[in-house]
């Protein structure tokens, strides 16, 4: 079986200030389908939204959002507990930061972990260690960290869910004519360094750090998708169907 990776993004799994759990049951539906052909893992964020559901503090502050995310993230593993319950699913918590896949060592034993999960049919989510990673709460990157897990644990490829549904030419939301790029085999240094543009409350990258992702795979050999988390029907017909209709395939050219 083929490795996966998903990720998806606080605009997808928020609404009303709350984790979406009828988009919830829609993910947790989906990765079920998926299970059946790949390996898969979750990255997922919302434990900061999951919070804010419990105890409504002030999420401009570092310090509430790190409390937050330490009160919500129980809460969102409870709800993913209770969804994958539906196909007799079990789900492990795999709390990780940036910084243990920069030694080789606590990458490895990241690794070592999820192919044991893996080999037992159980789907590991790994979300941040908010309370510890204070730099990628500020700056947000939940997108570069599941690009650092699936280099770690060896995935072909990683799919990104989020409120871009793909990769376009020209800003869609300034730009009537922007087209979407649907085959990506590098990332401009320009796009890279251009400031990040998160859209919604919870939200905390927006299409840099979806690129930043996409780069770091590509320098990996490896390939990223990027669709809708809203409409999951790209990223089924491109991983179910082998039927690329939608989204943005970032892959080195054969």
């Amino acid at each position: 079986m083929k490795r996966l990776v998903v990720k998806v993004g606080s605009a997808v799994l928020t609404q009303n200030d709350g984790v979406a759990l009828e988009r919830m049951q829609n993910l947790v539906d989906f990765l079920y389908d998926l299970s059946q052909h790949y390996e898969v893992l979750l990255v997922s964020s919302g434990a900061v939204a999951a919070g804010y559901s419990k105890l409504p503090l002030d999420k401009s502050d570092v310090e509430n959002k790190q409390a937050l995310a330490a009160i919500g993230q129980p809460h969102l593993m409870a709800l993913y507990n209770k969804k994958f319950a539906k196909y007799e699913k079990i789900c492990a918590q795999v709390l990780v930061t940036a910084a243990n896949f920069q030694s080789q060592e606590q990458a490895d034993r990241i690794k070592t972990t999820v192919d044991t999960l893996l080999s037992s049919g159980v789907i590991p989510i790994v979300n941040e260690n908010d309370v510890t990673a204070t730099d990628e709460l500020v700056l947000g990157d939940n997108d570069q960290l599941s690009a650092y897990t699936a280099h770690a644990i060896d995935a072909e490829i990683l799919l990104i869910l989020s409120d871009i549904d793909a990769y376009y030419d020209h800003d869609p939301r300034t730009n009537s004519d922007a087209k979407i790029l649907k085959e990506v085999g590098a990332v401009s240094s320009d796009e890279l360094s251009r400031e990040a543009t998160p859209h919604g409350d919870f939200a905390t990258g927006g299409i840099v750090t979806k690129l930043k992702a996409a780069d770091y795979m590509l320098k990996h050999g490896r390939s990223m998708f990027l669709s809708s988390g809203f409409d999951l029907s790209d990223a089924k017909s491109f991983l179910l169907d082998a039927n690329h209709t939608g989204g943005t395939l970032f892959t080195k050219a054969n």
